[in-house]
Formats: structure tokens, sequence, C-alpha cells
């Protein structure tokens, strides 16, 4: 039967196949503090370098072969730390009451705790797992393999470890120092909110609430204030000011630089020589 005369319910059952996340998949994270949530629960195995992970407020580093539970809805802010960090995620399927042993399965992880050990047995299986992965990156049977059998085995071959706790209240001081070593970068509103692990939409929130500005509009003053302070150290042209503060083009610099400063660019740093 084609696709054109497949009831509506088929239909929508292929397309939210294809964009629902793969069984298991292998991520290399980024060097910055990210953060998300999603209506479907995760469990995250570290395989190479180190990884910043915060749950709810509740973070830890992660190494290889330890691990966290990331339950439907939490917010989350994760991160490499030492090189790079590359992690393991089985993506589990959204409740169903077709597989209730595999819901209690997941939800009997997360109540003992977020985070676990694991021992060196399955610590082999998963290295040889991942060998096949890599070398199959599109086989989506095995990626479903892989989630099936690491979920089965996972609960008899874990431990706790010791829990690092992390200051997730809003710190500006720690947001202002990640806007300052991205100056020249895109920042968006997630990359903020992981760098003080909170999640985006209570970040932005709490943001509002307390600076009485959007973190967008934070952003622009900090970069504008750093471009006042490039122009008037004099080593640069205002295109190379442009450049450092992150400005995709000189049109958009001075655009942003007049409405903030009141003057253009060019003007200030007349005033300034004079």
């Amino acid at each position: 039967m084609s696709q054109i005369n497949a009831p509506i319910s088929t239909i929508i059952d292929e397309t939210a196949k294809l964009l629902s996340p793969r069984p298991a998949e292998l991520v290399t994270l980024p060097s910055y503090m990210n953060s998300h949530d999603h209506n479907y629960t995760q469990i995250v195995i570290g395989l190479k370098g180190q990884v910043d992970f915060d749950v709810n407020g509740r973070g830890n580093l992660m190494g290889p072969g330890q691990g966290c539970v990331v339950t439907c809805g939490s917010g989350h802010a994760f991160g490499g730390v030492i090189e790079q960090s590359d992690i393991l995620v089985l993506n589990m399927p959204l409740p169903s009451n077709d597989d209730p042993l595999l819901l209690q399965k997941i939800n009997e992880l997360a109540s003992q705790d977020i985070y676990f050990q694991l021992d060196d047995q399955i610590q082999k299986l998963i290295h040889m797992l991942v060998i096949e992965m890599k070398t199959n990156p599109e086989d989506l049977l095995l990626s479903r393999a892989c989630n099936d059998t690491l979920i089965s085995l996972l609960q008899r071959h874990i431990s706790t470890f010791q829990l690092t706790r992390k200051d997730c209240r809003f710190d500006l001081d720690a947001i202002d120092r990640y806007i300052d070593n991205h100056m020249m970068n895109k920042i968006s509103v997630a990359q903020l909110a992981g760098s003080v692990f909170l999640g985006e939409s209570q970040f932005h929130m709490l943001f509002k609430d307390k600076l009485g500005m959007t973190p967008h509009q934070y952003v622009l003053q900090k970069r504008v204030e750093m471009a006042k302070t490039l122009i008037t150290q004099g080593q640069f042209t205002l295109g190379q000011v442009a450049d450092l503060t992150g400005f995709s083009n000189q049109s958009s610099f001075t655009h942003t630089f007049s409405r903030i400063a009141g003057v253009s660019p060019s003007v200030f740093k007349k005033r300034i020589k004079n």
C-alpha cells in the first residue's frame, strides 16, 4: 500500500518514528555548557573524557563508566570538560502500557539515584557495542539491540557514586564570565542557562525578574561595552572591533552600537580622540 492510500493514523505513526531519537546514540559533547529537556527518558553513559552534568539542580562530573538517568521532562545541563567528551545515550520510548516492565526498570533506576557507576563487566560489553555502532552508524536494528541489551543488564551492574553538589542559584558573575569568554561567538539562551545549571525557561524567567531585560538584550549590552573598551584602546579598526565583539557584520554592529550607546561607533571613536 502506498503512503498516499495509507490511513492517517499509520502516516502519523511513521512520521513520529522518523522524528523520534534513535534508541542508542553516540554523542560528542560541546566544550560549553548547554541545557534542554524533552518528553522522553534518557540514560547517559560516559565513554571518553569527563562530562559536567546537572539534572534538576543535582550535578556531577561523570567519567568513563559512569552515568545518569534523565527522566521525562527533567531539565538538564551538560558539557564536555576534559579534551573530547563522548557519551552513549539510551533514549527510552514514550510511556506505553505495552511494555510496563521496561518502564518499571527505568523508574527503579531513577528512584535509587540519578547517578551511577558501572562495573567492569558491563563496561567491557559497552566497549564492544560502541565499536559496532561506530562501524555501522546507520544500523537502526543495532541501535535498538544495544538499547534493549543494556537496559536489561543495567540494574545488575551499577552502584552509586558520590554526588558533587552544584550551586544552581542565579549567578550573574558566572554568566558574565561565560559571555566574556565567548564574546566572539554566537551565544544562545540555552548556553547561558547551562553555564549556571538552570533550565532554559527557568533561566529566562529569573533573568527578566532580576535584571529587567531579556538575556539577549543583556548580551548585546555586554558586546557594546566591550566594543567601547576596544575602541578606547585604539588598537583596532571598527571592523576588527565588530569581529571581536561577535557581530555578524559591520552594519549589525553599527546599528546595535548606535541604539545602545546613543552614537555611532565612528562618532564615539572621534570623541575619544578629542
